[in-house]
């Protein structure tokens, strides 16, 4: 089935209703926004317990401090924004009061990715992702549909640290079940497959398995992996793919340049060196348009993918 024909919704819809759900039993929650509660859909929590949610104004600096301070005493802040503001102009007070000393601070990185389309290259974030991953002892997660948003929430609220995730604005396929189990740190094997593996990250996941049917139309073999944790990656996965395929096509909504391709490749050339193809947005600002047109324009159509996968397995045949 091509991802046309699935139901769509957004990540930071079913954030904002598990949100708003999770927080009838769990007092200790409060949600602090930046005066775009309408885009975050923390509207949701805020409507339900207003005492617990405070809007910061378009004041992020003070807002990501002021999560640091209600951490230290029990509390477990959940902070938005949109991820431009969050990773950039926050940066300071996200690393300092709050990754360093380890405070259990949750960040909620909105519009990740093209998906603030219109708005231009200020809006769309497609570096953020390496930035943090390179903050120690950060948990960076990044959901490819709104049932895996739902599912992760629960998780990342009961994790011990902190940990900043990513959530697109667009409405996306539905990929998973209803009966999905997510972990931190655990990947997903899709489907099986001997000929390429195709590591995903994110809503480029519908495409990927979009590319993964026309290169089995083709008569080739894919595997798909679904990396919904950039950190701690799932390193068994990642290894286990390079010996069953020989190589490895990664595909994510983020600069080919330090996000998913970056940690494969740090992987396997440490433990089972196998050829591995970045997809993704190369190393550029993009324009404003339409979501799904600045995605086939900047790297990741569903054509890319099934190419960067042909020539990989033709390199491996030719060695």
């Amino acid at each position: 089935m091509s991802s046309k024909d699935l139901k769509r919704q957004s990540a930071r819809e079913a954030y904002g209703l598990k949100l708003a759900e999770l927080g009838k039993h769990m007092p200790e929650i409060v949600v602090l926004d930046a005066d775009v509660s309408k885009s975050t859909r923390t509207l949701h929590f805020a409507k339900e317990f207003p005492e617990r949610f405070i809007n910061f104004g378009i004041a992020e600096q003070n807002m990501m401090a002021a999560a640091a301070g209600m951490a230290t005493v029990g509390l477990i802040p959940i902070v938005n924004s949109f991820s431009f503001l969050t990773t950039y102009r926050a940066a300071d007070q996200f690393r300092t009061s709050i990754v360093y000393p380890g405070l259990n601070v949750k960040v909620a990185a909105n519009y990740g990715g093209l998906s603030d389309s219109f708005d231009g290259p200020t809006h769309q974030t497609l570096a953020d992702i390496a930035w943090v991953r390179a903050l120690p002892n950060l948990c960076v997660i990044v959901p490819s549909d709104s049932v895996e948003m739902e599912k992760a929430l629960p998780e990342i609220i009961k994790h011990d640290g902190p940990v900043w995730f990513r959530l697109c604005r667009a409405e996306t396929p539905i990929i998973h079940k209803d009966d999905y189990e997510f972990k931190i740190g655990k990947a997903e094997k899709m489907r099986d497959g001997a000929d390429i593996a195709l590591i995903s990250t994110g809503v480029a996941l519908s495409r990927v398995m979009d590319a993964a049917g026309e290169l089995e139309r083709k008569g080739y073999d894919p595997m798909v992996i679904s990396m919904p944790t950039i950190k701690p990656l799932d390193e068994k996965m990642i290894i286990h793919a390079a010996k069953i395929t020989g190589g490895i096509v990664t595909c994510e909504e983020h600069n080919t340049i330090g996000g998913l391709g970056s940690g494969v490749c740090e992987v396997v050339s440490k433990s089972f060196p196998v050829p591995v193809s970045r997809v993704g947005i190369p190393d550029t600002f993009a324009e404003s348009g339409a979501y799904d047109q600045l995605l086939d324009r900047y790297g990741l159509s569903v054509n890319a993918i099934v190419e960067s996968a042909e020539k990989l397995i033709s390199n491996k045949k030719h060695k």
